[in-house]
């Protein structure tokens, strides 16, 4: 199994699931790298996953379903009109000969959702490393309990976010407690690694438990106070 970034925009990543000569795609915002990726590897595409409506990640689904007509693709029903099938929390379906668990992870968008499989979580918008999305919907009790629900996972499950903001949330969270040491070295171990251009993903949730504030907030208030804090950085 080969898990494999895809550069899209400014700081998304298309994530590749590879199993032999298949593959499963996360969120395509755009078609360009996934059909260059395909074409380059001679791999058939499976499935495309979507963890939310949002036009950076699902941007490129026609476009990728054009050339490849026969893909499966899941989604929320906020993603009904690009999804041959809508799944909800609870659900769960085969790929790749691996079991795709899907969870609720609503905050950032109301019907956001998130995928398990094994030990590796596609989480969208929903977490970051050392930070979570935006609360675009005003639910931030809906955004909290899915921080929850990632922080009961195990501290081994890989985490594989939409976006490269790991320097900046770690920058937010060194103002907020600089003398944090696992912070502060982990601030300077990615400024290293976007010195070299390389990703900072994934993290795991052990990790995140130590650096990502938003996981360590013990009340709904204390989140609140934080992400409008984030907001405002």
């Amino acid at each position: 199994m080969i898990i494999h970034p895809i550069n899209a925009f400014s700081d998304n990543y298309i994530w590749c699931i590879q199993e032999e000569t298949e593959v499963v795609v996360v969120d395509p915002g755009e078609a360009k790298g996934v059909l260059d990726y395909l074409e380059e590897k001679q791999l058939r595409l499976a499935a495309i996953l979507l963890t939310h409506m949002h036009e950076d990640h699902t941007g490129g689904v026609r476009e990728i379903l054009a050339s490849h007509p026969e893909s499966l693709v899941y989604g929320p029903k906020e993603t009904k009109d690009l999804v041959n099938s809508v799944v909800k929390e609870g659900d769960s379906f085969n790929l790749l000969s691996q079991t795709f668990q899907v969870y609720e992870s609503g905050g950032h968008t109301h019907g956001h959702i998130s995928f398990l499989m094994g030990n590796h979580l596609f989480c969208g918008d929903a977490l970051f490393s050392a930070g979570c999305g935006r609360v675009f919907t005003g639910d931030y009790e809906s955004q909290y309990e899915t921080l929850q629900k990632f922080k009961r996972l195990d501290d081994d499950i890989q985490v594989y976010p939409g976006h490269e903001y790991t320097e900046t949330n770690l920058r937010f969270a060194y103002e907020m407690h600089p003398d944090h040491k696992k912070i502060s070295n982990s601030l300077e171990e990615v400024r290293e690694l976007r010195a070299k251009g390389q990703p900072t993903l994934p993290t795991t949730i052990g990790r995140e438990k130590e650096i990502n504030l938003f996981l360590q907030a013990e009340t709904l208030e204390d989140f609140i106070e934080l992400r409008n804090a984030r907001d405002n950085f």
